[in-house]
């Protein structure tokens, strides 16, 4: 729970590097402070937070397709990456380093050890489990070893994506590695989970901004979900449930009213809207459904192809 200490100072900062303009700053401030369910007063906190230390951060990767990245990455206003980049102290991540090979594994052993107890692990992907962890390997090692031996390490475990929280398509039925989320992978080991293929980044920016402000994360679910974020479903902010629209997408396979995500509120991109509608854009936003990826098993229990196609009232109750 977000502590409120609005009794404190008002704040004098600098933004953040990379030519970030301090309107743009604040902006971006602004939309990390209503993710979290605050209003504009604790924006000056918010950026006072992201103006101070800088948290070192190891992200790994596993069996993924680097789209919890790449959805991270193309966030724009501004854009997230110079925020985090220029805040937060990013230890090792593959796809962003430049050291191959050895030198890349060496920085990953030393940041494990210099900041022990803590940095923060991100993890990417689900992790193979059957014989031994062999379906994955990183370096001569299997990424299930890589996991041992790093997230104990760690201040605490973020699990970035669908397939890190919950296993995802590299465990849907049928798969023969044994992949799984990294909280089962480790036997139990406890995670925040924000799920989704891809997340929202501002879902992930909104965590670690708890941690930065309090010293903790927010409160989760049962499934280790940040109830800010999970805490609703995508049908009960859906533009087309406020309004009562004629053209809900539950028959054509949308699951927007048992998927627990901030997608419908969020939204994705920050693709300027009509005038009084929020910028963003989510998938019912585009007349295709929802299909629950923020939930375990997601690949297993979606409908992606096979519906009865036919719109019904979005506030029409429907069967279990």
């Amino acid at each position: 729970m977000i502590e409120d200490n609005r009794g404190q100072d008002d704040l004098d900062f600098t933004p953040p590097r990379k030519g970030i303009s301090r309107r743009d700053f604040l902006k971006y401030c602004g939309l990390v402070a209503a993710a979290l369910g605050l209003d504009a007063s604790f924006i000056p906190r918010i950026a006072q937070a992201w103006g101070g230390a800088r948290p070192p951060i190891i992200w790994l990767q596993f069996a993924e397709c680097t789209g919890c990245t790449e959805s991270f990455l193309r966030s724009t206003n501004p854009f997230i990456d110079d925020i985090i980049f220029g805040t937060a102290s990013l230890e090792y991540h593959e796809t962003l380093m430049a050291p191959s090979g050895q030198n890349a594994t060496q920085n990953l052993l030393n940041a494990a050890t210099n900041y022990r107890g803590q940095f923060i692990c991100i993890c990417e992907g689900a992790i193979p489990t059957a014989d031994n962890g062999v379906y994955g390997m990183i370096g001569g090692k299997t990424m299930l070893q890589i996991a041992k031996d790093i997230c104990p390490k760690a201040k605490s475990v973020i699990s970035f994506g669908a397939c890190a929280s919950f296993g995802g398509l590299p465990a849907a039925n049928g798969n023969l590695t044994g992949a799984r989320g990294v909280h089962k992978a480790l036997g139990g080991f406890s995670t925040i989970n924000i799920p989704g293929c891809p997340p929202n980044p501002i879902t992930l920016v909104a965590t670690l901004t708890s941690y930065l402000l309090n010293g903790t994360f927010p409160q989760i679910d049962t499934y280790g979900r940040p109830l800010f974020a999970y805490g609703t479903t995508n049908h009960e902010n859906c533009e087309r449930k406020l309004s009562c629209s004629d053209k809900c997408l539950y028959y054509y396979g949308c699951r927007g009213r048992t998927t627990h995500n901030n997608c419908s509120s969020a939204k994705f991109n920050n693709i300027v809207n009509t005038p009084g509608s929020p910028d963003g854009c989510w998938p019912v936003q585009v007349n295709a459904p929802c299909y629950g990826c923020s939930e375990p098993r997601f690949w297993d229990r979606s409908n992606f192809f096979f519906y009865n196609g036919y719109y019904i009232n979005a506030c029409e109750p429907v069967g279990p």
